[in-house]
């Protein structure tokens, strides 16, 4: 099989005709309606975006270039992302050049490192890595062959330099952050030859005597890869890079969308609301006393954190896959025990009232029950563990739109006043 670089230089030009024929022929046809809901509710449901890297069904959940999740869940990271660029997985030979580029890529400048221990003691994690891809945005080859001239039918090609640069140094970047901000030691280089799963793994230090841990860092950096274009740090990223920023400036700015509490911070609360539950029942609860407990949540108006989704109308699959995992490695660890529980009863609750759309657990309700088992305790670091897998989705569907030629996104706003006016 040809190269990652190969295989888009194959793919791309007949892509951007493609889709140039298409909205010729097409161009002025409707596709959707905006509902005043719709519109006063961050756009969800409204068709207004072109995605190929993945899709999630509301009956299947997260389906990657036509894979369901479960069903590459054992594949590595390296191969997710080059099958969310090329729609194919690499042989063996590709897999090993793709790992041998990242080797060579991977190399953190000291000038990163000088910054972050610059920054406060008390910074938050996600700062720091947010700040640290922006500091690298003086290695920008799109930013210089722009400078340059080029034409654009070859911004893609700048776009991969650096997307394969930010993949390759981000999970150096994020142990390191991990390594300084809590004091673990000094800072663990990159080991050529290993995986991205596993040299993250490596890199934050984390006792692994079994390798266990870099099995659940591989699965992570995949469950969390991509989920459709619209999510809040890819639709941010992809409008920062409309405007032909560099990719450094727009996944910088994807990420400090996924730091917000309503997009990254899920899996920490609601690994919280589990400890807060053993703690109240003096450990694992039983199904009566988790029964019982959700009753009265619901009757005091709250929500069963990791319970319902947007869009699913299943158990995640993601979450599926970690409860899986979680079965297989730490059955008996009393906090997985707890949301393995969870899992048996609160569905048959939530289904009794009609109003709840989505009774079954999203990914964040079991997630961070497995790290906290490997002793990944810190909480507020969970968010850069998103980071780091969902940087491979943002990287992708930029460099594919760099090559299709998708124009700068800007929707039309509208008053309120003239809002009434129309209906």
């Amino acid at each position: 099989m040809a190269t990652l670089q190969q295989k888009l230089a194959e793919q791309i030009p007949l892509n951007r005709q493609k889709v140039k024929a298409f909205a010729k022929e097409h161009g002025a046809k409707q596709i959707s309606t905006v509902t005043v809901a719709q519109l006063l509710g961050g756009l969800r449901g409204v068709l207004g975006l072109l995605c190929d890297t993945s899709l999630v069904e509301p009956d299947k959940g997260l389906i990657i270039r036509g894979y369901p999740l479960l069903d590459i869940k054992d594949k590595w990271p390296e191969e997710i992302f080059f099958c969310l660029l090329t729609g194919e997985f690499p042989d063996d030979e590709a897999k090993k050049t793709l790992q041998q580029d990242l080797d060579k890529r991977s190399y953190v400048p000291e000038y990163v490192w000088d910054v972050l221990a610059s920054m406060p003691e008390d910074s938050h994690p996600m700062a720091m890595l947010n700040t640290a891809v922006l500091v690298l945005e003086r290695e920008s080859v799109f930013r210089k062959m722009y400078s340059e001239g080029m034409t654009k039918d070859q911004y893609w090609i700048p776009a991969l330099e650096d997307g394969l640069h930010i993949l390759a140094k981000i999970p150096s970047i994020a142990a390191g952050i991990y390594r300084m901000r809590y004091g673990k030691g000094d800072v663990i280089p990159w080991t050529p030859g290993l995986d991205l799963g596993a040299n993250y793994a490596n890199m934050l230090g984390v006792s692994d005597p079994t390798g266990d841990f870099a099995k659940l860092m591989r699965l992570y950096l995949t469950f969390h890869c991509d989920h459709e274009g619209g999510n809040v740090s890819a639709y941010t990223c992809f409008t920062v890079a409309s405007a032909l920023s560099d990719p450094y400036y727009a996944v910088s700015a994807g990420l400090n969308g996924l730091a917000g509490p309503l997009h990254g911070l899920a899996n920490q609360e609601c690994l919280n609301w589990i400890l807060e539950l053993m703690e109240k029942f003096d450990g694992v609860p039983t199904p009566e006393q988790i029964d019982k407990n959700t009753r009265e949540t619901l009757a005091a108006g709250k929500v069963v954190p990791g319970y319902g989704h947007a869009v699913l109308r299943v158990t995640d699959p993601r979450f599926a896959g970690f409860l899986a995992f979680g079965k297989e490695h730490i059955p008996e660890d009393p906090v997985f025990k707890t949301v393995a529980t969870v899992f048996d009863v609160v569905p048959k609750v939530l289904k009794e009232f009609p109003k709840i759309k989505n009774p079954w657990p999203n990914v964040d309700a079991g997630s961070g029950s497995l790290l906290y088992h490997y002793g990944l305790r810190e909480f507020e670091y969970y968010t850069v563990l998103f980071s780091v897998s969902r940087v491979m989705g943002m990287i992708s569907q930029l460099i594919l739109h760099r090559g299709i030629g998708t124009a700068i996104n800007r929707p039309k706003s509208i008053e309120f006043n003239k809002l009434t006016n129309l209906v």
